[in-house]
């Protein structure tokens, strides 16, 4: 266990200082979103080369799958990031910060999402380092809900991007497809997923401990960096008001019955 966690988090650190570096020279600390999700899958498979079980099926099903995600989302946030400069968040930590900026770039951006890796990656560390005996109930259960939360993210990417696209809809809020269920579906999904990769290493001696990975997840999505921060964006936009009072804010169901013009924000990157 010690040998994979060590491994881990050298990873992390040379992952976050380096795309340190880059934040710092092209002045664009948003490039860290970009960054994380293949981190987080580069993390895993370090800390399988330093000490895991080569031959086991379940790590090497989680592992597949962590890069599954984090090269989609990756790729997809870079596609979104072309050419649009610093993302608003990080552009009001860079005035707010003043002299103080860089230092607490380090700490407060590259570390601290560094730490956050990890602990999001320990249903897979904690699989890597004992994954247990044969297929049980939980791995058939972590392989739906990574399926559907990942159907539900890259799903409502794809559609989002799509209504982008058109000049026709500029200035206007989504409502249709997943965001007419969910004013996040892409937050549900990844949510949802990380349960998945829970139930996925449940099996494995030391799997429990998994369960701060989704937590966590959950609560920077619910309570943090997710939806109150995105949100607040949008605060008195009367089109997204009416939205909001209409559609779920994380869990899907029906919409309410409104008089309300179609809407939907525009989702930020990963936690």
């Amino acid at each position: 266990m010690t040998t994979v966690l060590l491994g881990a988090a050298v990873a992390v650190l040379l992952a976050m200082n380096a795309m340190f570096v880059v934040g710092m020279y092209t002045r664009d600390n948003s490039r860290m979103d970009i960054a994380y999700g293949p981190v987080l899958a580069w993390v895993g498979f370090a800390a399988w080369l330093a000490g895991g079980t080569p031959d086991h099926f379940r790590p090497l099903v989680m592992l597949g799958l962590a890069c599954l995600w984090g090269l989609r989302l990756g790729l997809h946030i870079g596609l979104r990031h072309r050419g649009r400069g610093e993302d608003f968040r990080y552009r009001n930590f860079r005035e707010s910060w003043g002299d103080t900026f860089v230092w607490r770039s380090f700490l407060q951006i590259y570390m601290l999402q560094g730490a956050v890796i990890l602990v999001v990656a320990a249903p897979i560390l904690l699989a890597v380092a004992q994954p247990g005996g044969g297929p049980a109930w939980s791995d058939a259960l972590g392989l739906s809900l990574f399926a559907l939360g990942f159907f539900f993210e890259a799903v409502g990417d794809w559609q989002l991007a799509r209504f982008k696209k058109n000049p026709d809809n500029r200035g206007r809020v989504m409502s249709t497809g997943l965001w007419r269920y969910t004013r996040h579906p892409n937050y549900f999904g990844e949510a949802t997923l990380w349960w998945g990769f829970f139930f996925l290493g449940l099996a494995s001696p030391l799997g429990l401990w998994g369960v701060v990975s989704p937590l966590l997840i959950g609560f920077l999505l619910l309570k943090v960096s997710g939806i109150p921060m995105l949100e607040a964006k949008y605060e008195g936009n009367p089109e997204f008001e009416a939205y909001r009072r209409a559609t779920s804010a994380f869990f899907p169901r029906p919409p309410r019955s409104t008089s309300s013009s179609d809407a939907t924000p525009e989702p930020g990157g990963a936690p």
